[in-house]
Formats: C-alpha cells, sequence, structure tokens
C-alpha cells in the first residue's frame, strides 16, 4: 500500500511539474490555423489600428457629402431662394450647395417620399378605392376631383401625383397602400430615417403646409437618389402628359388627362447647352415658396440631382435653374 501511495505521489508531482512549465513558456510549438500577423487583413490589429487593405465602405460612401456651402464658380445668383443644391451622382461630388441643411416647407416636392414608399410596398397594378380622404378643402390646393369610391390602379395614380401633382391622389395612395393616412405617414419617415434624411418630418403624403413637416434641400436629394432606382419612376417625371380612364363607385368610366406641371417639360424654359432635363417634381405653397427638384443627365448620359427651395417666383425660380445647370458644363 505505501509503495502505491508514493507512485500516486510521484506522479502527481511530474504532471504539477509538466504544467508550470507549460504555463510559464506560453504555447510552446503548438501550431494554430489563425495566427497573429500585422499584415493580414482580418486580425484584431487591423480592426483597431485601421491598417491594411481590408476596408469596410462607409455609411454615405455611395453619396455626395455637403459640409458647408458651395458657390460653384460664382456665378449662380440664388439671392431669392432659400437653399440650393446640384450633385453629380456618379462621381459623387458636390457641385453647388446653399443652405443644404436648413430645414424648409418642402410643398409638394413631398409627393417625391410618397411615390418612393408606394413603389417599395404595393405593385403598380393594385387597384385603389378612394373614401372620404380625398376630400381636401384647403383653398388653392391641386387636385383631380377623385370622389369617395372611384377606383385606379396604383400606377395611374402615381402619373397624376407625379405630373399633376393632385393632392387627393396623394391620399388615395396613402390610405390604400399604409392601410391608412397616418400610418403610410410613419412609413414615410421611417424610410426618411433608413436614407439618413435625418432632418425630415413628414406630417402628410402630399406636402400641404403644417409645422410639423418639413425637410431640407440635401435630405430631398437622398430621397429623390433613391426614387430614381425605379424605372416607373423615371419613365413617369419625363412625361409631359397622360391620359387614362378610372372608374366611380358604379362602375361608370371616368376620363382624365393631365399634363406635367415642370416647365422645362412644358417648354417654357430651355437647360443649358449639353444638358437634358429627365423630369423631376415641382412644388408650391405660401409657405414653401416655390420649389423644384430636378434629374439631369450631361452630353455624356452622366446624372445629376438639383434642387431649390423656396424660390420667389416661378418665373424667378426656372432661370436660378438654369444657371444652376449650367455649372455641370464648368
Amino acid at each position: 500500500m505505501k509503495c502505491i501511495n508514493r507512485f500516486c505521489r510521484i506522479r502527481f508531482s511530474c504532471i504539477a511539474a509538466l504544467l508550470c512549465v507549460f504555463l510559464l513558456t506560453g504555447c510552446g510549438n503548438i501550431s494554430y490555423t489563425f495566427p497573429y500577423n500585422v499584415n493580414s487583413n482580418v486580425s484584431s490589429f487591423n480592426v483597431l489600428a485601421g491598417t491594411g487593405t481590408g476596408k469596410a465602405d462607409a455609411f454615405a460612401s455611395d453619396l455626395c457629402v455637403v459640409t458647408e456651402d458651395r458657390m460653384g464658380d460664382g456665378s449662380v445668383d440664388m439671392t431669392q431662394a432659400s437653399a440650393a443644391v446640384l450633385f453629380d451622382v456618379n462621381n459623387r461630388e458636390v457641385l453647388y450647395s446653399k443652405n443644404a441643411h436648413e430645414r424648409l416647407y418642402p410643398a409638394s416636392l413631398t409627393k417625391v417620399m410618397t411615390a418612393l414608399v408606394a413603389l417599395k410596398n404595393a405593385s403598380l397594378d393594385t387597384v385603389l378605392t378612394a373614401t372620404d380622404s380625398v376630400k381636401i378643402n384647403e383653398s388653392g390646393a391641386q387636385l383631380c376631383g377623385l370622389k369617395s369610391g372611384d377606383t385606379m390602379t396604383l400606377d395611374q395614380a402615381l402619373h397624376i401625383l407625379l405630373m399633376y401633382s393632385a393632392n387627393d391622389a396623394a391620399m388615395l395612395i396613402a390610405e390604400n397602400v399604409g392601410g391608412s393616412v397616418d400610418h403610410f405617414v410613419e412609413m414615410m419617415n421611417e424610410e426618411a430615417m433608413r436614407l439618413g434624411a435625418t432632418n425630415t418630418s413628414f406630417a402628410n403624403p402630399h406636402g400641404l403646409s403644417d409645422d410639423n413637416h418639413f425637410t431640407t434641400a440635401y435630405d430631398l436629394y437622398l430621397i429623390f437618389n433613391e426614387a430614381i432606382k425605379y424605372d416607373s419612376f423615371n419613365e413617369i417625371i419625363h412625361m409631359t402628359s397622360y391620359q387614362t380612364t378610372f372608374y366611380d363607385k358604379d362602375g361608370k368610366a371616368k376620363e382624365l388627362t393631365v399634363n406635367n406641371t415642370n416647365r422645362f417639360l412644358k417648354g417654357d424654359f430651355n437647360a443649358p447647352e449639353n444638358i437634358t432635363v429627365i423630369g423631376g417634381k415641382t412644388g408650391t405653397t405660401n409657405a414653401a415658396g416655390h420649389c423644384l427638384i430636378l434629374l439631369s443627365r450631361d452630353v455624356n448620359g452622366a446624372p445629376y440631382i438639383s434642387v431649390i427651395l423656396n424660390s420667389s417666383a416661378s418665373d424667378v425660380l426656372y432661370p436660378e435653374m438654369v444657371q444652376l445647370l449650367e455649372q455641370i458644363n464648368k
């Protein structure tokens, strides 16, 4: 028995000694498949120190970023507008910026977000049915004459919304796509936050004035930049006129023809040489002034987004936009 106990003590002492040697000398010659390497693209050193060639894209890596006013070559007279921006979309370059982050009323430029949310959440052949929510009594509000019980597809409603800027069409879209107008407005604000439009708050889907309804020229760029990813959006904003047939509550056909409110597309104003205005959205209220957002292309087909907010008059707004677009050729 004594021999057995002595053997156990000797064996334990040997194991303890070997363990101490292992702990004091580290990992020894054990080989690992993921050893530390200062040049590794995925080592913790590179993550913390920011070295190496492997890099994660920043949130705004594919967007234009505005940190200060930039007045181009100084030839643009924007004294009668509160804010304006011009962006080279492909090169992510700011060509002009005045008060890009100032919160202002957007008027019907709001409807770009209305269209975007609708396109993301419903198909173009979705049938929309009007309720009493389409009744808008505000003086001067643009309407296409919808009545409770009228039906049309989302595709029809988007044409009327974006080309003619009908506020009752905005309510029709919001209630049917969102389940209620209030929920649709929540969807608009959620989409704004997702896009990084953090200086934006929507209170309705049409843009009629409300103290809690505002955005910025930069945020509108973010929203519009997302909307132009949809072919149907680009097609609609480029059209000069649209004729369609929808139906009342009794199934009787109702004819409607609308023209685009964009004065570039109407031929009232011409874009600068080598610049083509594809289309955009107009907006006007007493509080918001005269507003315009455009998608344009240069002679090589490269896209540009421009925004002007709160200009003093329509006949001032469009010459301002011509001056702004001339910066593309500089």
